[in-house]
């Protein structure tokens, strides 16, 4: 079987070292699955040394192998500094969606009444991110402009992929854009998800404005959910989708560029949480979101093995959760590397169980 190639991008402080976790456990010894890696550095100051050059060698390497993972990264205040990686990489990589869901994480409570997985389906690129701004006049007469736009196969990938989501997890589509204030604009969303609708009748619909998704998630009736969401409004609503489920260190992002046929073509994994600073080399900060990334991933490799390896890290994210490995942020004591290599151990165990038993 021939090695699948990972694109691996290397980040700043806690970040990077959240990645060297989540690689202990994407790791062939542990999960008998082949696989290479290629890395990139796009800490800050190698983005600086090579004027983004390296962000775009990574991007057209990542579009080659289809399958990538990341650090978290440091993005300058300064307009004229290098700017976010994580915007570029989403536009280099023609990246059209961010899917983030939140689960139960054993023994958390959660806030409120959700129970089952709710998944934030956001687009990826257009809307508010990138847009022109500029500014007129002056004192208390000065005024502010944005132009942002969206392209209707951007809005219908969204939908698509939702739908197609939905009917995979068993979810419910709720949700959607404040059409009724921007009915052009909003409105573009709002008709490919009711076209989608259309083509997929059994999956459960219920849209929403973005405002009463916002308040009805916290009268939610425990049914997975699945919230399609422009690029800023599924910015904001997929942190708060995550917290209400603990810690936003508690679940992996997903971003994905599809074909003309809307099929997933290139997938790129990270944790939805920044560098966190304050925390480096106290090795104490939450790796699970990392090694969910590297869950995620192998769920594109798309062979019998990797989907196996994919379910034994979930499982072995979540048992080692119960079993009392819980990162300060979690209310436990264990350590970075403690829970890491918990997840290890439950892995290894997990895939030599089921080869004794032939599944």
């Amino acid at each position: 079987m021939t090695p699948a190639t990972i694109v691996v991008m290397k980040g700043d402080q806690t970040g990077q070292e959240l990645l060297a976790e989540g690689l202990r456990v994407l790791n062939p010894d542990v999960l008998r699955v082949p696989m290479q890696f290629e890395e990139f550095d796009l800490s800050l100051e190698n983005r600086r040394k090579t004027k983004n050059d390296v962000v775009h060698d990574a991007a057209a390497r990542l579009k080659e192998t289809g399958l990538g993972i990341k650090a978290a990264t440091i993005t300058p205040t300064d307009s004229d500094d290098v700017g976010s990686p994580n915007a570029l990489l989403r536009d280099l990589m023609e990246a059209q969606v961010i899917l983030r869901t939140g689960r139960r994480i054993p023994r958390v409570p959660p806030i409120g009444p959700v129970y089952a997985p709710i998944s934030v389906v956001r687009m990826a690129v257009e809307d508010a991110y990138g847009a022109t701004e500029w500014r007129e006049g002056e004192g208390l007469n000065e005024k502010a402009f944005s132009t942002r736009y969206l392209t209707r196969r951007t809005c219908r990938a969204v939908a698509e992929f939702t739908f197609r989501y939905a009917r995979r997890t068993g979810s419910k589509v709720f949700g959607g854009p404040k059409y009724t204030v921007s009915p052009l604009y909003d409105g573009m969303f709002k008709e490919e998800l009711d076209a989608a609708h259309e083509r997929y009748p059994d999956v459960p619909y219920s849209p929403q404005l973005i405002d009463a998704t916002y308040a009805l998630l916290l009268e939610t009736s425990g049914e997975p959910l699945a919230i399609p969401a422009l690029n800023r409004d599924g910015d904001s609503l997929s942190d708060l989708v995550l917290k209400l489920f603990g810690s936003i260190a508690g679940a992996e992002s997903v971003i994905l560029s599809m074909d003309d046929q809307f099929e997933v073509k290139t997938v790129l994994t990270e944790a939805p949480h920044g560098t966190a600073p304050s925390l480096e080399g106290k090795n104490v900060a939450n790796p699970m979101a990392m090694i969910l990334a590297g869950a995620a991933l192998l769920r594109y490799f798309h062979t019998e093995e990797a989907d196996a390896a994919s379910r034994a890290v979930y499982e072995a994210v979540f048992e080692t959760v119960y079993d009392g490995f819980r990162t300060p942020d979690l209310g436990g004591s264990a350590s970075t590397t403690d829970f890491t290599d918990e997840v290890i151990r439950q892995v290894k165990a997990k895939l030599e169980i089921w080869d004794t038993i032939g599944e």
